[in-house]
């Protein structure tokens, strides 16, 4: 079977209808409010109303709970992404699926970090301090192959042209891109959304 591909930090109408199109299995709507990439609720609605049937994960970074349940209600979320520094309790108990992304800090044993989690899926980042991700610095891949490959989403500065490598590697069950698809911030670039998802889907 194929990785899966999730594109996120999908604001616009436009780009989630071409992901979809284009064979994208997630559409990431990141609403940390301190992200380029931020979507309004009413944005993200509309996004929902434009791919039906497609799963939208949304991208939260330490939101109290109760903001979390709201958007994932009204917006009709397939999973939750946690971005933060959410603890393993946080992240239990949701109607809905979970991803937890742990970012790869120097000496952090990730395959351990990830045991402590009781989620779906595990999303493993590259590191850059202050940032929570959408960062665009290539992932060391090797940092990830002790990780459950069914529960592996894999990002971190992944493009056209580096994710091939990156699937061949690992096998993860899914990869994500924000910025290596993008002309701008928040604004994809359909040729390289068609590169990216032809790529990861053949490797």
């Amino acid at each position: 079977m194929s990785v899966k591909v999730k594109i996120c930090g999908v604001c616009r109408v436009a780009d989630a209808e071409a992901a979809v199109r284009l064979g994208a299995d997630f559409i990431g709507l990141n609403f940390h409010p301190e992200s380029p990439r931020r979507v309004t609720d009413d944005a993200a609605v509309e996004i929902a109303a434009a791919v039906p049937g497609t799963a939208l994960v949304g991208v939260f970074v330490d939101a109290p709970r109760a903001r979390v349940e709201d958007v994932a209600a009204r917006v009709g979320l397939a999973a939750l992404q946690f971005h933060g520094d959410e603890d393993p309790a946080y992240c239990r108990d949701w109607p809905w699926r979970v991803i937890k992304a742990i970012r790869a800090r120097p000496g952090v044993d990730l395959a351990a970090e990830a045991d402590r989690y009781a989620v779906d899926h595990v999303l493993v980042d590259s590191f850059v301090a202050g940032r929570p991700g959408g960062t665009g610095v290539a992932l060391d891949a090797a940092l990830a192959a002790r990780l459950s490959r069914e529960r592996l989403f894999v990002a971190g500065g992944l493009r056209p042209d580096t994710v091939a490598g990156v699937v061949r590697a690992l096998r993860p069950f899914a990869v994500d891109v924000a910025s290596g698809v993008e002309e701008a911030p928040g604004r994809k670039d359909h040729d390289k959304l068609a590169d990216f998802i032809r790529r990861a889907k053949a490797a």
